[in-house]
């Protein structure tokens, strides 16, 4: 395949993963670091003077600034409480914060690199949690540039019922020391679960100059190197047609940067269930042949948002040390416009020997999720399968911008994704897999279409279907939730790293 005679960008120039913040729990508070107190509906505190004063709702995520003789300080309302309104007050605390020490650093001044937060008296261990995620994932920013970060805190202290401003802890009984533990657990365990989400969204806003599938092959070994217990193998075209990916093969032709397939594996030694991920890892896609508008293109370079959200889970599921055996592969390549793109009207042949009928090859993700998954299927067995890929336009028609559709094969696996999701702030809808709608699959040329008419993303969940052997099976399109083009909560614009949050909590369910 012929190679493009112009340089890439310098792969050091991206990146990734870039810095976040941490966060700790502590019982004891320092003094003359800057202190924020989160306020809740309906709690009594020292500053309810001054938050009448400021007409102050206490609403999730309302920041009040109040200078003080030892640095800025703040009020965070957090409303009547609960994980989803402390993700969105520790989103918007980080946000303010930032902007102090900008403007501090602005008039010349040094920012301080600690601050330190008081929670609500009581506040439960995923309030803690929440508001955890929020603070990591809130602040989150990336840009390839030459120029310096701007001042950013570095660390954030949550400070626990027994800590006190003297810098001394109060004497608490045993029960109050086991709670902190326990506070403490579930925010390391929150940082790093935001970190993948962090993670996802590096991988995704990418640019696609750079992020060629081999970039994103070798990106996926250098930031697994050092987790204990995880493993990476890249395998590159000629094992591909070895090995009769033609879906993957077919999208990846027209490119001058041949596609990869990424396998990730987790394999704890007690572990008594076996998960298979599969992400859409199309590095770029210009449609191809079937070439798509060019307003929007550019957005194009998240279009592996299922496959950075499911190497960033199996990163974080074996950080945390899972007791569950996970596989994850990424079939990753770049469709574009060449004398050597496929064509509407070719047939491909899949791994296993399926054979699909091209009929618009801007529907090319579940082209290469067909290879990766029947691949999985025939050589694992898993006891579960879950694919994430932004898919199909229709599920931003259907959902909007905020929810994720899910389609699954078994009701069980149906309910863990659904309330994974619901533990770690990612939404999700499920989707019928109607059967009325089966034999618009079947192909006239081929074994199946590739894009057959009826409802965009029910017919495109029913032809991956077709490559799942049969097992519990469940298919994630995130083509709305992926990208954002506005702040809230904790996300920001660009990609958003969803999905990756509830994988790592759906294996730990099997734990």
């Amino acid at each position: 395949m012929a190679r493009s005679p112009f340089p890439s960008v310098p792969t050091r120039s991206v990146d990734v993963p870039t810095r976040s913040v941490d966060v700790v729990v502590t019982d004891t508070a320092r003094r003359g670091t800057p202190l924020a107190e989160v306020v809740a509906e309906g709690e009594r505190t020292p500053h309810d003077a001054v938050l009448d004063d400021l007409s102050a709702t206490r609403a999730p995520g309302e920041v009040q600034v109040l200078p003080g003789s030892e640095g800025p300080g703040w009020l965070v309302g957090v409303g009547a409480g609960g994980p989803r309104s402390y993700r969105t007050a520790g989103a918007a605390f980080v946000r303010a914060v930032q902007a102090a020490a900008g403007a501090e650093a602005d008039a010349g001044g040094r920012p301080a690199v600690t601050v330190q937060v008081r929670l609500p008296a009581g506040a439960t261990v995923d309030e803690y949690a929440a508001f955890t995620t929020g603070v990591v994932l809130g602040g989150y920013r990336f840009r390839v540039t030459g120029t310096e970060d701007p001042p950013r805190p570095r660390r954030i202290r949550l400070l626990t019922d027994r800590a006190r401003t003297d810098g001394r802890a109060d004497a608490g009984r045993a029960d109050a020391g086991r709670a902190d533990a326990d506070r403490a657990d579930a925010v390391a365990r929150a940082v790093t679960t935001a970190r993948a989400t962090a993670l996802a969204r590096d991988l995704a806003n990418a640019p696609s100059n750079v992020k060629t599938p081999d970039w994103l092959a070798t990106t996926a070994e250098r930031v697994t190197a050092g987790t204990a217990g995880l493993s990476v193998t890249v395998r590159d075209e000629r094992w591909l047609a070895d090995n009769d990916f033609g879906g993957v093969l077919a999208v990846g032709g027209g490119s001058a940067s041949p596609p990869r397939l990424i396998e990730a594996t987790y394999r704890p030694r007690d572990a008594r269930t076996h998960l298979l991920l599969v992400g859409k890892g199309i590095t770029f896609d210009s449609g191809g042949i079937s070439v798509k508008p060019a307003a929007g293109m550019h957005l194009m370079r998240t279009d592996m948002s299922g496959g950075a959200a499911v190497l960033a889970a199996v990163r974080a599921i074996a950080a945390l040390r899972l007791d569950v055996r996970v596989t994850a592969l990424v079939p990753a390549a770049e469709n574009m416009i060449s004398g050597s793109a496929f064509r509407p009207g070719d047939v491909v042949r899949h791994h296993g020997g399926r054979t699909s009928e091209i009929e618009n090859t801007d529907a090319e993700g579940r082209l290469v999720l067909a290879d990766a998954l029947a691949y999985g299927a025939a050589r694992y067995r898993p006891d579960a399968v879950v694919d994430v890929a932004t898919l199909t336009g229709a599920m931003k028609v259907a959902l909007g911008l905020r929810t994720g559709g899910l389609f699954a094969s078994d009701d069980g696996l149906a309910t863990r994704v659904a309330e994974a999701g619901a533990r770690t702030g990612e939404a999700w809808w499920r989707m019928p897999l109607s059967d009325e709608h089966t034999p618009d699959v079947t192909g006239d040329l081929a074994d199946v279409r590739q894009a057959p008419p009826g409802p965009g993303g029910i017919t495109a969940a029913l032809f991956l279907r077709e490559f799942t052997a049969g097992l519990p099976w469940a298919h994630l399109d995130i083509a709305g939730p992926a990208r954002a083009e506005t702040t809230y909560a904790e996300v920001v614009p660009g990609g958003t790293g969803f999905a990756a949050r509830t994988l790592v909590e759906l294996a730990a369910s099997y734990t």
